[in-house]
Parts: C-alpha cells; sequence; structure tokens
C-alpha cells in the first residue's frame, strides 16, 4: 500500500459546500467502538494504563502527556491456535512457522483431541493467555459492553499440516474431520467466557479472512483459508456445526457473526455463497475488514444492499493501515459510515510498532500507540514507545490517536447515525440529549462547509467544537483541541476548515 493508492480514494477538492443533514434517513442505532486484543493485549494485556487509554473517556496521564481516553466499548477477543506444549507427554506438537515472533503466538485452550470435555484437565488447558484474557476483564471492568470472539486459525492439531498460520501452497488448512471440532471449540470458550470468567460474550466468528490465499505455513501470523466456494462449501459446513454446538450448551442467544472477509468485495461474494445449504439464515451478524482502501464508496453499498436485503447488521470489525497522520484513517471512516452502514467500527491493532519511510523518513506505524515487539520466536516480549527518527513526531502516540477520539469520544453507543449528505461528514443524535454530533474530514484545500439544519423541528443556537490536523507532511498544529464555540444562523451552522483537519462538532436542544 502506498500513499499514492491511499490519496486515490480520496474526494477530490472542491469548493465551498452546503450539505443537508436529514434525520428522515436513519440508519440505527449506534452499537460501538472497538479493537482487536491480538496482539497488543497478548504483551501488554496487565497494563492498566492502556486500559484507561482505550477503554474510558477519562483523561489519562501517559509519558508526560495528557491523552484524551478514546472510550472503547466493543472488544474482539481472539481465540488461541497454539500451544506451548505438546499434545501429551513424547506425542505431536504444533508445527512452527520460522518467521512467526512469538508475541503473535496466541495460546489455545484445547490441549490435545482426546477429550471435548472442558473439565478433562488433560486435554483442556484453562490458564493460558492470561494476559489477552486479563484485558478483557480490565475492558469490562472499565464499561466495555459488547464482546465478540474471533478465530483466526483452527487450533493447531485441527489444521492438515499441523501449522496455525496456514498450508504450504495457502489452500484450505482446515481437516475435514475437524469441521464440526472447530464449531466446538468455539462454542466451549464462548461458553467458558460467560459461566467461568464473568464476559457475556454475544457473538463468535469462527473465521478470519477465511479465503485469502495468503495464509501460508511460512507465515508470520496464525491464519487459516477456508473456503466458501458453492465446490467447497466449508464454511458453510461450520457455520452449521456452529449453530447446533452453540444452542446445544444453551446458547442461542449468541449471534454467528461471519465472515470477517479483507475487502467488501470479497465479502459480498461470500456473503452470497452462504446462502448455499441455507447458511446464510444461520449467520446473524456481517463482519467485514476495511482494507478495500481504494473503493470510493460503490463496494460498501454493495455489500450494505445485499446484507440489508437479508435483514443483518454489519460491523467494520478491522481496519489499520500505516499512515501516522491519521488522515486516511478519518476518510475511510467517514466512507464506511455514509456507505457500508455498519453499527460497529473497529481499529485492528491499536498498540504496534513503527518503521520509518527510508523515501521520506516519516514515521509509519499501523498502531495509534506505538511500541517495540521482539521478532523472538520463543519469547514474546515488547516495550511501549521506540526511538523517534522524525522530528516533531511524538515516540509513544500516533497522531491518527488524536483523531480517531474525534469521533470515538462523541459519536456514542445509543446513538442513532444519520444521513449527512456528504462522505466526508458522519453525523449523529442523542434523541435522549436532543444532542447533533457531526465530524467533518477535510482535505488538501481549505474550506468553509455550511451544515443546513432546516429538516429539524428545532436547533440550538451555539456549536461546540473539537479539532485535530492531519497533515501528511507530519505539519500538526493541533491535536484533539478545543476551538472557539460556533453561533448558528437560524438553522444554518457555517464552519471553516484549515486543510487536513477534522472537526467534531455538538449542538444541543436539536429535535428531530
Amino acid at each position: 500500500m502506498t500513499a499514492a493508492v491511499m490519496a486515490a480514494s480520496m474526494p477530490a477538492s472542491a469548493a465551498s459546500y452546503t450539505t443537508p443533514i436529514d434525520p428522515s434517513l436513519n440508519y440505527g442505532a449506534w452499537q460501538g467502538w472497538g479493537a482487536s486484543l491480538s496482539w497488543w493485549a497478548n504483551v501488554f494485556g496487565m497494563d492498566n494504563t492502556l486500559a484507561d487509554i482505550f477503554y474510558t473517556t477519562g483523561s489519562v496521564a501517559y509519558h508526560g502527556r495528557s491523552l484524551p481516553g478514546l472510550g472503547l466499548n466493543v472488544v474482539r477477543y481472539n481465540l488461541g491456535a497454539s500451544m506451548t506444549q505438546p499434545a501429551w507427554p513424547g506425542g505431536p506438537s504444533e508445527a512452527v512457522s520460522p518467521n512467526q515472533p512469538a508475541y503473535r503466538k496466541i495460546e489455545g485452550y484445547w490441549v490435545n483431541w482426546l477429550s471435548d470435555n472442558p473439565a478433562d484437565t488433560n486435554s483442556w488447558s484453562w490458564w493460558g493467555d492470561s494476559e489477552q484474557r486479563n484485558m478483557v476483564w480490565k475492558a469490562r471492568d472499565r464499561g466495555a459492553d459488547v464482546f465478540q470472539v474471533f478465530s483466526c486459525s483452527p487450533i493447531w492439531w485441527m489444521c492438515n499440516d499441523q501449522n496455525p498460520c496456514g498450508a504450504a501452497d495457502g489452500g484450505d488448512n482446515l481437516q475435514s474431520w475437524n469441521y464440526q471440532q472447530h464449531a466446538r471449540y468455539v462454542a466451549i470458550v464462548a461458553q467458558y467466557f460467560r459461566e467461568q470468567w464473568g464476559v457475556d460474550v454475544g457473538s463468535v466468528d469462527p473465521f478470519n479472512e477465511p479465503s485469502a490465499p495468503w495464509w501460508t505455513a511460512d507465515g508470520a501470523q496464525e491464519g487459516c483459508h477456508i473456503s466458501a466456494d458453492l465446490n467447497r462449501p466449508i464454511q458453510q459446513k461450520v457455520i452449521r456445526y456452529l449453530r447446533e454446538e452453540l444452542d446445544a450448551r444453551g446458547l442461542s442467544d449468541i449471534v454467528i457473526a461471519a465472515s470477517d472477509e479483507n475487502s467488501y468485495d470479497q465479502a459480498n461474494t461470500t456473503w452470497s455463497n452462504l446462502a448455499a445449504l441455507g447458511t446464510q439464515s444461520l449467520v446473524g451478524q456481517v463482519n467485514v475488514h476495511g482494507y478495500q482502501y481504494t473503493d470510493s464508496g460503490s463496494a460498501r453499498s454493495a455489500l450494505h444492499n445485499n446484507v440489508h436485503a437479508s435483514d443483518r447488521p454489519l460491523w467494520q470489525s478491522e481496519y489499520g493501515e500505516q499512515y501516522e497522520h491519521g488522515l486516511y484513517l478519518a476518510y475511510n471512516l467517514a466512507l464506511d459510515l455514509r456507505y457500508l452502514h455498519p453499527t460497529a467500527w473497529c481499529y485492528w491493532q491499536p498498540v504496534d510498532s513503527q518503521v520509518t519511510d527510508p523515501a521520506t523518513g516519516n514515521n509509519l506505524s499501523w498502531g495509534l500507540l506505538k511500541a517495540t515487539y521482539s521478532n523472538d520466536t520463543t519469547v514474546k516480549s515488547g516495550s511501549l514507545g521506540e526511538p523517534n527518527p522524525c522530528p516533531g513526531t511524538d515516540p509513544y502516540v500516533t497522531n491518527k490517536y488524536f483523531v480517531l477520539a474525534q469521533y470515538t469520544r462523541h459519536i456514542r453507543p445509543g446513538m442513532q447515525i444519520l444521513d449527512s449528505g456528504d462522505p466526508s461528514t458522519v453525523a449523529a443524535y442523542d434523541p435522549g440529549r436532543h444532542r447533533l454530533v457531526l465530524v467533518t474530514v477535510r482535505g488538501n484545500t481549505s474550506q468553509d462547509i455550511t451544515y443546513d439544519l432546516s429538516r429539524f423541528s428545532a436547533v440550538g443556537s451555539i456549536a461546540r467544537r473539537w479539532v485535530t490536523d492531519a497533515d501528511p507532511y507530519y505539519r500538526i498544529a493541533r491535536q484533539y483541541e478545543t476551538a472557539p464555540d460556533a453561533p448558528l444562523n437560524g438553522k444554518q451552522l457555517t464552519i471553516s476548515f484549515g486543510a487536513n483537519s477534522i472537526q467534531t462538532i455538538e449542538i444541543d436542544d436539536v429535535w428531530i
């Protein structure tokens, strides 16, 4: 992925314009914001400060500055596929990729195939993966209330080559006689979370980018190709088994989500294919990843229309890229809410390492916060923060952290997502507080934007504002700073935007 590719997906600069906010076009209640726990929580799962940063909206002291907590409430737990012990003394062990760092190995719980009874200590080990699990508890205790279990790969002994990173050729790697065992594993862990660990798991996804061809035995992370093609309907079979396994355990209220495909186009194809074997009716939610960066809205709309016709909610369950300024994050998030209409939006890796672009010297990091992870294949370790090769940038916190805060701290669970009339603007309404929230990202020119609120029956007179700059050349002046209140002119609000900036606007006393 290059900056040029990312820029191709952004709206072209335009003259000042007016956009109508339409409360009659309501895209449903907002469920929340979230992130995956892998791999950062596999290393930093005991860190209370990180838990405060991600799962509260308080001000959190971090490396000499105060960060505005993001207030995430959606927690995606990565169900592990690896073990540090053989199946039994002297028995087989998993095949390990030489390129997989230890911090990317997630411990599983089902040690071997001898017993599917989770109380059998010879076949189940519930003490593993303590770091990730502790972060689940920390998030819950801070107010997170939406929990999902997802699987990147079946546990190692269910794989054809006993390697949870994938098959040598990137093909299907789940043994046919373990389709139901994989489903049973997911269901048992969801039940254990509820009954033993006090975490109310609401949905499970047995796959992660399962149609992708890049899950190979020499890969750097857990992954598994699991076909949904009509001539090889493996996903469909696993889903049917998973519904049976959940129901048999009294977990009929747990929703099956599928299939966490990498792109909107692939998700659309998979969703259509899941109609085979009557499987679509068993899936209660569609998850998709947001890596089709060049889509300007058509692929998102096509997926939404297909899923909406089946009356299923959508999650954008994973997004990430390496540009620290946050401009691309804001554009893709706005496009998602404009055209995909998800009920939740999740970042992939909120704590990650950085690299330096050799051409520009700029920092590149997938994380919102930065860390140094060890590439050791046997010992997982990491430290927060890195040497800073790019003057003027923070070695601990990326600018896109503050960009995301512009959305997560103001568009809160239970609010209604409204039509904004604009691919760069997200509009949300709190019916309890009668508050309207607008978040707009601006491109490479300064611009005046007028929000037409004439379709509301009444609006307040003052707009509160927050702003973050997101210049691709790291000319960063403001990071989630308050801006002067702006007066409304009747039911019109005109705001001046600097180039490459994001503004959040709150207006109270707004009535539909």
